[in-house]
């Protein structure tokens, strides 16, 4: 049975679900259009790619911090809204004769500006909605959900394209920022806007004397009672299970994703997916030795926090390197698959649509292999596994062998991812403090923008020179130094007073 998070998260869930399916729906929608209408080659379409993400995450750096103390349902409406009216200008300009290259770009860096603080502040959003012992859950339906519309979109998109024109699948993208904001805004209830630590209450602001609570007077211990036998029928409690808190009539629930924020021991609550299977025990967000600042260390607290952190900083550059090189092939397999090896429009969305069932498996088996392997393991094994596939790719040739190529390609780095994302992201929310959670989500989508930026940029420069084919090859031989990012051993930082292998 499938087990509920609440009205609010499945309103979230809902606006999340629209809007990943009309951006998959719209799959390279902007790049296709550069090579179909506009006529651009590779360079042309690897400097789209990587001027968007740039000049997006350098617009974003100052957002994160003035995000981190908004309230978040309102900037992620916004974003949304900003995100219609720019994608909705293409088609637009399309069907007035005025549509150029230098549209595409300015597109490029208002979606991308908006999609960093959109992300940072739903992060924010969903672990205010979601109980610590739900975050794999909650991360894993949404892994599931994004496979989902990556199946179906490039397909139905690919078809709307040869049937309506390049332009029918944007005009699609745009109405879907639209229905997210109306389901954002249907999440209700009453969201607190958060205050910087320190700040001073309004009566102490203003100089009243504001009361302290009188403290209640000790108790007086009673004497304890002669200890009776306990009947032999009622079995003792062992320490994994006291104190577990479980519905009447509900099976036991097991230990969560999140353990006791004390130094004490405190039970946990269920942490399941779907069908009910149980998580591997995790340990809180523990304080780390950079200072974190306030308002005015603004987005620079995020990368302290990630730097400083013993767990994170490896995971940080690790996602880093084998985001931004995946990222930065997209567009050469475009012009190479859709120019020379003449690819059909629904042929190429097909051949990233059907690997992504992989993603959907994984995502459904991620709470099930953390529970039988450990997090750190699983953490380790999928995130290596997903970096040595992309060097199929140089050896692409026309016809069905080479769709068939791309498809057990994308195939084995979607599996992997699909397992890894849902598990990474539980755990990145996990180890984040409360009050940090938008600066180092701003912080980590910033820097991965700007580094796919960069990367998009190097290897069209080089497939200018050599060929898209030697570009893809160079970055599938970097992609296998992002394994030794990853640390061999568990780095979590653990409350005083739990021992080293008090977590998998």
């Amino acid at each position: 049975m499938r087990r509920s998070l609440g009205r609010q998260f499945g309103w979230l869930w809902t606006a999340y679900a629209v809007s990943t399916f009309g951006t998959w729906l719209a799959f390279d929608a902007v790049a296709m259009i550069a090579i179909l209408v506009l006529h651009t080659g590779s360079t042309e379409v690897s400097l789209l790619a990587a001027t968007g993400p740039a000049v997006g995450a350098l617009v974003a750096v100052p957002l994160g911090p003035w995000v981190e103390f908004r309230r978040k349902r309102p900037v992620m409406v916004a974003m949304d809204l900003t995100r219609f009216a720019a994608v909705v200008s293409i088609p637009v300009a399309f069907a007035s004769g005025l549509l150029g290259f230098a549209q595409l770009l300015v597109v490029s860096v208002l979606v991308a500006a908006a999609d960093i603080t959109f992300t940072a502040a739903s992060g924010a959003c969903m672990k205010a909605l979601v109980r610590p012992g739900d975050l794999l859950v909650a991360s894993g339906r949404f892994e599931s959900t994004t496979w989902t519309a990556t199946v179906l979109g490039p397909p139905l998109g690919g078809a709307a394209i040869g049937l309506l024109g390049p332009v029918a699948t944007v005009l699609a993208d745009a109405v879907s920022y639209l229905l997210s904001a109306a389901g954002i805004q249907a999440i209700g209830g009453t969201e607190t806007r958060p205050v910087p630590a320190g700040t001073r209450t309004g009566a102490e602001a203003s100089g009243a004397t504001v009361p302290k609570p009188t403290p209640a007077p000790a108790p007086v211990p009673a004497p304890a009672p002669a200890p009776a036998p306990a009947p032999a029928s009622v079995p003792r409690a062992s320490p994994a299970s006291a104190g577990s808190p479980t519905s009447a009539g509900s099976p036991p629930s097991a230990v969560s994703a999140v353990s006791a924020i004390s130094a004490a021991t405190n039970s946990a609550e269920a942490a399941a997916d779907a069908s009910g299977t149980p998580t591997a025990p995790t340990l809180p967000a523990v304080p780390v030795t950079a200072p974190l600042r306030g308002r005015s260390g603004g987005l620079l607290d995020g990368w302290r926090y990630l730097l400083a952190h013993p767990a994170l900083r490896p995971l940080f550059f690790h996602s880093i390197l084998v985001n931004s090189l995946i990222m930065a092939t997209s567009p050469l397999l475009a012009v190479l698959m859709l120019g020379p090896l003449g690819f059909a429009p629904w042929q190429y969305g097909l051949a990233f649509a059907v690997p992504c069932v992989g993603g959907l498996v994984g995502s459904r088996l991620a709470p099930r292999l953390v529970a039988r392997y450990g997090r750190h393991r699983v953490l380790f094994t999928t995130g290596s596994l997903r970096t040595c596939w992309l060097l199929g790719l140089p050896f692409l040739r026309p016809g069905t062998a080479g769709l068939v190529l791309v498809m057990a390609v994308e195939l084995g780095v979607i599996t992997c991812s699909g397992v890894f994302n849902p598990v990474f992201a539980a755990y990145r929310l996990e180890q984040t403090a409360t009050d940090r959670v938008t600066r180092t989500l701003t912080a980590w989508r910033v820097t991965t923008k700007a580094a796919t930026a960069a990367a998009t940029a190097l290897c069209g420069l080089l497939a200018g020179i050599t060929g898209p084919r030697t570009a893809i090859a160079a970055a599938g031989l970097l992609l296998l130094a992002a394994p030794f990012l990853l640390p061999l051993r568990d780095r979590t930082p653990r409350p005083e007073g739990v021992p080293a292998g008090g977590t998998s």
